[in-house]
């Protein structure tokens, strides 16, 4: 009976320290599981924007970036993990973008903007409007 009590005791401890430990690359079952996005094929985009790391402001190269009104824009995700860059007006959004991969090209439909990975909101960046200057950042992603 002690014996099975000090196994029962053992196996949970090695599942709690394995759920709670870690570099973080168990996936979470609340989170859908990453789908690759890959560009267009044969469509280049005018301006492509690196993903560097969860680095906040520095997140992203270059940032600001230039992409007026029209032009197409895609992310290039340079880090080991999957990020999701969303503009924080909804007017553009990447999907999931895994290790290594380049998102879908997209075009811009407004004069610029402020945007940040829906995964790790802490990442930033801004695109350029046609006049040259990114709009002030404002609210939950800044």
């Amino acid at each position: 009976m002690r014996l099975r009590l000090l196994s029962g005791a053992a196996v949970a401890f090695a599942l709690a320290a394995w759920a709670c430990g870690g570099s973080g690359s168990a996936p979470n079952p609340m989170t859908p599981t990453p789908t690759t996005t890959n560009p267009t094929p044969g469509v280049s985009a005018a301006s492509t924007i690196s993903i560097v790391g969860q680095l906040g402001s520095q997140s992203f190269s270059p940032n600001p970036a230039d992409a007026p009104q029209g032009t197409t824009v895609a992310w290039k995700n340079t880090d080991s993990i999957t990020h999701h860059i969303v503009m924080t007006d909804g007017s553009l959004d990447t999907g999931e973008i895994g290790p290594g991969q380049t998102s879908k090209v997209l075009t811009m439909i407004g004069n610029g903007g402020n945007y940040f990975c829906s995964i790790h909101p802490t990442m930033v960046g801004s695109i350029r409007s046609s006049n040259g200057a990114p709009p002030p950042c404002t609210g939950l992603y800044c």
